[in-house]
């Protein structure tokens, strides 16, 4: 299969996007708009037909002084990953983004490599022994997975440092999704463990109400959220930024992002944003006050989430972000803990790949990036 690569407009990129069952939301046209200090570009594959075939949004970062680029493809390109002729695919791509001037490619393909059940992760915490997720036997691995790794190692691609915290400017590599595919809603709720359905009903019980918000609501989305910034040790986004995420991707499509609250007599105790893409339905951001937790709101906005996402037809309803550590003292414990209470599954990317176009360039912006 002979492959060209080129630039495409963002119509052709979103209707692309638009024809499969999903993809990441930061491989839609929009995203770009979104990261508005990166220059960006939709990079398009065609078979020997012309045909579309696959898609990249490509993310520029100018290296401060000189004319050369960070190439940057956040999960993604959209291709098919477990092609056998995988090189046919990137090798085109890597001689465009030299010719761009890139010094260096980032991407994080969108594959999974291994999944571990609610049940499994909740014996590994209990076991002294197990101190991390990968040292649970995967209920699930994709053979697939290790031969595309294989092949990126041997045209070149260095896998990405992680640190195995999943946070940071890089994507998360571990994250936890609960699967609504051929399930009903009473399944779901079943698989939730006993703490989650307690604290549902309480929420229930103590009237709270959850509710959908639009861009009027940022800012006191941005009340919640810098409340939790203070509360667990990290650096806000500006409102700015929700304004910006908002208009660029619900003008792409009026329902790729949402906004939640959940209230009590009246006062917002916590809120969450919501991307949609096809069938995929990401938790994005989530923010709560110090105050009225013992009502739950959180709870009762994720069980609304979660059936909101049933009714759009998502196969999938995605938690983003866990790290990998099961030790019961680090300080995103609680997260997976939350997480798992869900009774969906933790879920382990191939993680970011780098190739160095220039290895000097690519040194010296490692070196820089370490001293930050």
């Amino acid at each position: 299969m002979s492959l060209t690569l080129r630039t495409i407009s963002r119509e052709q990129h979103l209707a692309y996007i638009q024809s499969l069952p999903s993809a990441s939301h930061m491989q839609v046209p929009a995203w770009a708009d979104v990261k508005a200090e990166w220059r960006s570009e939709s990079l398009g594959w065609f078979d020997k037909s012309g045909e579309l075939v696959g898609a990249g949004l490509v993310l520029y970062r100018q290296l401060p002084k000189i004319k050369r680029y960070l190439a940057y493809l956040p999960e993604g390109p959209v291709i098919n990953w477990f092609a056998p002729n995988l090189t046919d695919w990137l090798e085109p791509m890597l001689a465009h983004l030299k010719n761009q001037g890139a010094f260096s490619v980032k991407m994080g393909p969108p594959v999974i490599i291994r999944r571990w059940e609610a049940g499994s992760i909740k014996q590994g915490i209990q076991n002294p022994d197990v101190k991390r997720l990968r040292d649970i036997e995967a209920d699930f691995i994709e053979p697939r997975a290790f031969e595309v790794a294989d092949k990126l190692r041997r045209m070149g691609w260095q896998q990405g440092e992680d640190g195995g915290a999943g946070f940071g400017d890089v994507q998360p590599r571990y994250v936890f999704q609960v699967p609504l595919a051929n399930r009903s809603l009473e399944e779901v709720h079943k698989n939730f463990n006993q703490l989650w359905r307690r604290n549902i009903k309480k929420a229930e019980k103590a009237g709270v109400e959850v509710v959908q918000g639009g861009y009027q609501d940022l800012e006191e989305w941005q009340r919640l959220y810098e409340i939790t910034a203070v509360r667990d040790h990290f650096r806000p986004r500006p409102l700015s930024y929700f304004q910006r995420m908002w208009t660029a991707l619900n003008t792409e499509d009026p329902n790729r992002m949402r906004l939640y609250f959940a209230r009590h007599e009246g006062v917002n105790l916590s809120a969450a944003t919501m991307l949609i893409v096809g069938g995929h339905v990401w938790y994005s951001y989530g923010a709560s006050d110090n105050i009225g937790r013992e009502v739950r709101p959180s709870n009762a906005m994720q069980w609304r989430m979660l059936r909101d996402a049933y009714a759009l037809g998502a196969t999938v309803y995605d938690l983003r972000g866990i790290s990998d550590s099961l030790d019961e003292t680090d300080h995103l414990f609680g997260l997976i803990q939350f997480k798992v209470g869900t009774g969906g599954q933790a879920a382990e990317y191939l993680g970011e790949w780098d190739f160095p176009l220039n290895k000097l360039l690519h040194k010296a912006l490692d070196i820089y990036m370490s001293r930050r």
